[in-house]
């Protein structure tokens, strides 16, 4: 049972390492929580439903357009809309966040209603059976894509110029244009590959979880839960912090009390907030001009 369960914690824990990783890039690049994000995660599952059971798309071509179409959308919406209030309050970026997600689900509820729908099954991987550990096409599936896309970033990230440039704009914006970057470019980039990992979380939840338009709003919990526990701007820790926060669900749950699974991602957030506001791995950043 406990690797069971154990299993069970690192397959969802790797959709919310996807989602805290997706707010981290934001952050990293421009200091801004998007609190809306879990509504971009829901519409990335939406937009996937609709090619698939509507349009009739196979899904991996209907996952890659659901992708690109939210990388634009992530890209319009920082311009037209945070560059519009970036020099004001922080809060109004926070503000336009929330709206911006309320808006898509607004969207979602116009079209569906709170119907609930159930995404066609998908993943045609016959389960492992190692003893009693089953282990499940979903969970290959899941596990798998994520772990590609997150060995993928880091190599980026930290084997490529562009993983310097990130770091200099995450430091020092006004450094990084004195060095010639586009900082406004690359903000922009930011939000639109945001948006893009978290369609893909969004994406592979779909076949395993039934979609309706309020379905963003635990998976931002989520989100934020893991990238407070690993620490802000540490993407190694939105990572760890996310698949603890699958795994920790999973252990309350069977030999606590099932409720505690609703309420693990805010008592992570509490007990961080009280015992290490910086999370695991976060730190002050050091500005160098």
């Amino acid at each position: 049972m406990f690797l069971q369960l154990t299993l069970g914690g690192l397959s969802q824990g790797a959709i919310y390492a996807l989602v805290a990783l997706s707010l981290t890039v934001v952050y990293r690049s421009t200091t801004v929580v998007n609190f809306g994000h879990g509504d971009f995660v829901m519409a990335g599952a939406f937009i996937s439903y609709v090619l698939v059971v509507i349009a009739g798309v196979a899904f991996l071509p209907a996952a890659v357009l659901a992708v690109l179409a939210m990388f634009v959308l992530g890209v319009l919406f920082s311009r037209g809309l945070i560059r519009r209030v970036r020099g004001g309050p922080h809060i109004g970026l926070a503000l336009m966040c929330i709206a911006a997600g309320y808006v898509l689900r607004g969207i979602a509820r116009m079209v569906w209603g709170r119907e609930v729908l159930p995404m066609p099954r998908v993943f045609d991987i016959e389960p492992i059976f190692i003893g009693n550990l089953v282990i499940t096409g979903d969970a290959v599936f899941i596990i798998g894509t994520v772990l590609v896309l997150l060995l993928t970033l880091f190599g980026l990230l930290a084997f490529t110029d562009l993983g310097k440039m990130v770091q200099a704009v995450y430091q020092s914006p006004r450094g990084a244009r004195l060095i010639g970057l586009n900082v406004e470019l690359f903000d922009d980039f930011s939000w639109g590959v945001g948006a893009a990992l978290g369609a893909i979380g969004g994406i592979l939840i779909a076949p395993v979880s039934l979609l309706h338009p309020d379905l963003g709003a635990s998976f931002l919990i989520k989100g934020f839960a893991a990238m407070t526990l690993g620490g802000f701007g540490a993407p190694f820790g939105a990572v760890l912090g996310g698949l603890i926060l699958g795994v920790a669900e999973q252990y309350a749950g069977a030999y606590i009390d099932t409720s505690l699974i609703e309420i693990t991602a805010y008592l992570v957030i509490v007990l961080v907030l009280f015992l290490r506001p910086q999370g695991l791995f976060g730190r002050k950043a050091v500005v160098k001009v």
